[in-house]
């Protein structure tokens, strides 16, 4: 939405946003923050590597010896070496603020990782408390569920009980067949 401006270069300020107390003479320089801090990031890791090291040291080495071997007007640093103490107290002075800067960001994605970490451990352990209800109520089907040994001994009772049964219709039918048979000549029908 484009703010309405007068006449000039000037822009009206907004009446919904309140005014800053402090103006300054002078205008701060603005910057991209992540662009600075992905900097100091890979600052911070290069001065923490072997490679660094071994380039500081060429270095220290390679101005200790050529303002001691040079002669007296091309040497610019002499024996104390007051301005190679200089350069170092300035390189570590800008090192630590960015070191520290590369450390909070640092710590700022530790936390997003821890709690989403807590967020996945909590997710997991809901998902195990459900498992094991749902493992509980299976042993609780499971339970009233018929086996296959409950089945095979309720069969070869079953199977018993038939032959029983067919043995007394058996026993039945040969009582009823003895019971049955004619009166042998002999012997008169009502007379025994």
């Amino acid at each position: 939405m484009a703010e309405p401006r007068s006449g000039g270069s000037e822009r009206r300020p907004r009446l919904d946003t309140p005014r800053d107390a402090r103006r300054s003479l002078v205008r701060r320089p603005r910057f991209d923050t992540d662009s600075f801090g992905v900097f100091a990031e890979d600052f911070a890791r290069f001065m923490g590597t072997a490679t660094f090291l071994l380039y500081m040291t060429l270095f220290v080495a390679a101005w200790v010896v050529f303002n001691l071997l040079a002669p007296d007007g091309l040497a610019w640093d002499v024996y104390p070496f007051i301005f190679l103490t200089l350069m170092l107290s300035l390189q570590a002075s800008y090192a630590a603020p960015l070191i520290l800067l590369a450390q909070n960001r640092q710590e700022v994605r530790d936390k997003v990782v821890a709690e989403q970490d807590r967020q996945a451990n909590a997710r997991a352990h809901a998902d195990m408390e459900f498992l094991a209800r749902e493992v509980a109520s299976l042993r609780m089907a499971v339970g009233e569920v018929a086996t296959r040994d409950f089945i095979r001994s309720e069969l070869r009772a079953l199977l018993a009980d038939m032959d029983e049964r067919e043995a007394e219709r058996k026993a039945e039918r040969r009582a009823d067949e003895t019971s049955a048979t004619p009166p042998e000549a002999g012997e008169q029908p009502g007379s025994a």
